[in-house]
C-alpha cells in the first residue's frame, strides 16, 4: 500500500510513503481535495533523522486505527522542513504563538486555505502524562468542525492576523543614506555580558540542560576577545576566551562527541555534554569544524586541531558521495531504539580487544559495568583523562565492529546551503593546516552545486539521486555566497569572488525589502499566508545575517568599482540587523561577526608574486583575519622590492612599507 508520497524524492516524506495515512505532499493538490470534500488539512512538518518523528509515526501514522479517523476527517499533509524551510518557518511561529513551544513533528491543523486554527508538536496515541492523546484530539477538532466550524474560522483569522501584525510591528528601517546611522555599537559588548552571565565554569557551555553547541556563537566570542588583545600572549589569559576553551574542551571529551567514530550529535541532553541527542547533522559539524580550527589557530592547542580534523575525516569518510558533495544527517535511532549504534557493554569491548586491552581502553573511556546510558556505555574522556591517540589501533577495531550493528538512517539528500557551510568549514580548515585534501574537498563540492544545483546564478534547495527541488530561498543564496568569498580566501581566485558578488545581487533581486533586510521567500517561490523575514539564530545562523557578512567582506575585498555601492548595502543591512537585535543581542551572533568585521576592518595584505613562490604557498601563510588579494606580476602601483616576492601591508588608516617577508606580528600563529 502506498499514498501519494511514493513518488517524492525526500527521504522523510519516503518514510512515510507507505503508512496507512492517505498523505499529500504540499500543494494544490491536497488543498483543493480539501475544499472539495469541506475537511479541515492536517499539516505534518519534521525531518528524516528526528527521534520524535519517529516516535510519532510509529505510534499514529503507522496505526490503522488513527489512519481510519484522519482519511475520514481531513486532508493530511506531510512536508520536509529541510526542503521547504518557509513553510516551517511560517508555521513555526504559528506553533510557538499558540502552544509557546515549537519543535520537530510540528502539527498544524489548518483550513484549506492555510488559515491555522490549532497547533502543537508531539502527541502521544492516547492520553497520558497530562498530554491529550492524538486520536482523542483528532475526534475532538472534527466535531468542532462539524458542529462548531465559525469559531474555529474565527481563530485562524485571529491567528493569521496576530502573526501579521507581530511581523508589521517590528521596527522598520527606512535607510537615509547616512552610512552607520542606526548602528548600534554597543551590541557585541552587551551580547559578551549576556553570555558571560550565563557561562556554565563547572562543565563548560552556556546555559543549563539541554547544550546546544551553537558554534557561532563561540566563533563571535572568539572573535570579540581577539579583537581586544594586543597578541596571543595576551589572548591565551582573557577570561572570555578561556570560557570558549573551556567549552569545546568539554564537547570534545564528552559524549557529544563520537570518541570511536568522530563527528558531534546534534545536542546534550544533559549539563556535562555526557549524553547527546544522537543524530548527527552536516551543518552542526561544518561550523564545529570552523570553531574548532579558528580556537586552534588562536590558542595553539592541539586537541583542537586534533579534534577539527577528526570531524573533517567523519564528514569525508561517512557523509561525502562519489562526486564530492555532502549528505544532510544521520539518524539517532537504529532497530527503533535510539542510540543503540554508539553504546557499548565491557563485556562487548573486551570480546572484540581482548581483556587486558580491552579493560584499558573501558577505563580510558568511562566504559564500566554500571553504564551511564540505560545500563550501557557512551565512550567519553570526561573523567579528564588525556586527549590522544594512544588507543588508535583499538578505536578502530571498535569501529569496524561497530559498522556491523544495524546503521543509523542516512539522509542522502544534498541541500545547497548546507553544502554551503561545509565548503566554508574545509576552507577554514585547509588555511589552519595548510593540508590540500581540505581545499581539493571543498572544490569538488563547489563543482557538484555549481554542476547540479546552479543555473546561472539561479539556485536550487537540493537534490537527491540526481533530482534537484526547490527554487532557492534566501539561505542558499547566502551560504553559498559565503561559501564563495571562503573559497577566496583559501586561493586568492577573482572568480570566486566574482560568483559571490553576482550571487549577492541576485539576492538583492529576488529576496530584498525596500524597508530593510531580506525576506525569507522570494519571487521564484510560491506564495504563503505571510512572508517571513528571519534575523535571528538558531541552530543556523539567520540568512540575514549570513547576508550582512557577505556583504561586509565585499566591502572590504570587491573591486574599486563596486565598493561604494557594497559599502552602502553592508551599512543598510548592519543597520536593520541593528534594530532587529536590539532586544537580545545574544541571539544574532553572526550578525555582530559581520559587525565586527565592519568596525575593525581586517588588516589589508597585497602580495605581488615573483614567479618562483606559488599562490598556495603564499595563502597558507596568511592569517584568518586578513583581506588579502595576490598579485601574480608586478604594476606600477605594487611593484616588486628586490625582485623577490613582496608583502604590502595596511591595518586600520596606516600601511607599513612594503617588505619581502610577511611581519611578524601578521603571521597566523599570531
Amino acid at each position: 500500500m502506498s499514498n501519494h508520497l511514493a513518488n517524492q524524492s525526500s527521504p522523510y516524506l519516503l518514510q512515510h510513503a507507505s503508512n496507512p495515512v492517505d498523505w499529500y505532499p504540499w500543494g494544490e493538490e491536497a488543498f483543493e481535495k480539501a475544499r472539495k470534500e469541506d475537511k479541515p488539512v492536517f499539516l505534518s512538518i519534521g525531518y528524516s533523522t528526528c527521534h520524535w518523528c519517529h516516535v510519532m509515526a510509529r505510534e499514529s501514522f503507522e496505526s490503522e486505527e488513527t489512519a481510519r479517523i484522519l482519511n475520514r476527517y481531513f486532508v493530511s499533509v506531510k512536508v520536509d522542513r529541510e526542503e521547504r524551510p518557509d513553510i516551517d518557518s511560517v508555521y513555526m511561529s504559528v506553533c510557538q504563538a499558540l502552544s509557546g513551544s515549537g519543535g520537530w513533528p510540528m502539527s498544524i491543523f489548518m483550513t484549506a486555505g492555510q488559515k491555522p486554527f490549532f497547533a502543537g508538536t508531539y502527541f502521544p496515541p492516547v492520553s497520558r502524562h497530562g498530554m491529550t492523546g492524538f486520536r482523542e484530539l483528532l475526534l475532538a477538532i472534527a466535531e468542532k468542525w462539524e458542529n462548531d466550524r465559525g469559531r474555529l474560522l474565527q481563530a485562524a483569522e485571529s491567528i493569521v492576523a496576530q502573526i501579521s501584525a507581530g511581523q508589521n510591528n517590528r521596527k522598520e528601517f527606512q535607510h537615509t543614506g547616512e552610512t552607520g546611522e542606526r548602528i548600534d555599537e554597543s551590541l557585541p559588548e552587551r551580547a559578551v555580558e549576556i553570555f558571560s552571565g550565563s557561562f556554565d565554569a563547572r562543565y563548560g557551555g552556556f546555559g543549563q540542560a539541554p547544550k546546544f553547541p551553537v558554534p557561532h556563537n563561540l566563533l563571535f566570542l572568539m572573535l570579540y576577545a581577539y579583537l581586544r588583545e594586543e597578541d596571543a600572549k595576551e589572548l591565551k589569559g582573557n577570561e572570555l576566551f578561556g570560557q570558549v576553551q573551556v567549552t569545546l574542551e568539554r564537547m570534545r571529551r564528552g559524549g557529544i562527541f563520537d570518541q570511536i567514530g568522530y563527528g558531534f550529535s546534534r545536542y546534550s541532553t544533559d549539563r556535562f555534554y555526557l549524553v547527546p541527542h544522537f543524530e548527527k547533522m552536516l551543518y552542526d559539524n561544518a561550523l564545529l569544524i570552523m570553531a574548532y580550527a579558528v580556537a586552534y589557530r588562536l590558542s595553539k592547542e592541539a586537541a583542537f586541531r586534533q579534534t577539527a580534523e577528526e570531524t573533517a575525516s567523519y564528514i569525508l569518510r561517512e557523509m561525502t558521495g562519489e562526486k564530492g558533495e555532502f549528505y544532510s544527517a544521520q539518524d539517532a535511532d537504529s532497530d527503533g531504539e535510539e542510540g543503540k549504534f554508539y553504546v557499548w557493554s565491557v563485556k562487548e569491548v573486551c570480546e572484540v580487544l581482548g581483556k587486558e586491552r580491552g579493560r584499558q581502553l573501558c577505563e580510558y573511556f568511562n566504559i564500566t559495568e554500571k553504564g551511564n546510558f540505560e545500563g550501557k556505555n557512551i565512550p567519553n574522556l570526561l573523567s579528564g583523562n588525556e586527549i590522544s591517540d594512544q588507543f588508535e589501533e583499538e578505536r578502530k577495531l571498535l569501529y569496524y565492529h561497530r559498522e556491523l550493528r544495524t546503521r543509523p538512517h542516512l539522509d542522502d539528500k544534498i541541500l545547497t546551503a548546507w553544502n554551503a557551510l561545509m565548503i566554508c568549514a574545509m576552507c577554514f580548515l585547509y588555511r589552519v593546516t595548510g593540508k590540500r585534501d581540505y581545499l581539493s574537498a571543498a572544490e569538488r563540492a563547489e563543482r557538484f552545486l555549481a554542476g547540479q544545483l546552479m543555473e546561472g546564478n539561479l539556485l536550487y534547495v537540493g537534490c537527491r539521486e540526481g533530482v534537484r527541488f526547490g527554487k532557492g530561498f534566501l539561505d542558499e543564496y547566502a551560504y553559498t555566497a559565503a561559501a564563495y568569498l571562503s573559497l577566496y580566501d583559501a586561493t586568492a581566485d577573482q572568480g570566486y569572488l566574482n560568483r559571490a558578488q553576482a550571487l549577492c545581487k541576485e539576492a538583492e533581486i529576488q529576496f530584498a525589502d525596500e524597508k530593510g533586510g531580506y525576506f525569507l521567500y522570494g519571487k521564484r517561490n510560491g506564495e504563503l499566508i505571510m512572508r517571513p523575514k528571519e534575523t535571528y539564530d538558531g541552530a543556523l545562523p539567520s540568512g540575514n545575517a549570513v547576508m550582512a557578512y557577505v556583504l561586509v567582506r565585499l566591502s572590504q575585498l570587491g573591486k574599486s568599482e563596486d565598493i561604494a555601492a557594497d559599502e552602502l548595502a553592508a551599512e543598510k543591512q548592519l543597520a536593520y540587523l541593528s534594530a532587529e537585535a536590539v532586544s537580545y543581542p545574544a541571539g544574532h551572533s553572526m550578525f555582530l561577526i559581520a559587525l565586527l568585521y565592519d568596525r575593525y576592518p581586517p588588516q589589508r595584505i597585497t602580495v605581488v608574486l615573483d614567479g618562483k613562490d606559488s599562490v598556495q604557498q603564499i595563502m597558507a601563510q596568511m592569517p584568518l583575519y586578513a583581506s588579502v588579494t595576490v598579485l601574480e606580476r608586478e604594476s606600477a602601483e605594487y611593484p616588486l622590492l628586490h625582485g623577490s616576492t613582496t608583502y604590502y601591508v595596511c591595518k586600520g588608516h596606516t600601511c607599513l612599507p612594503p617588505t619581502n617577508r610577511l611581519p611578524c606580528h601578521m603571521r597566523p600563529e599570531q
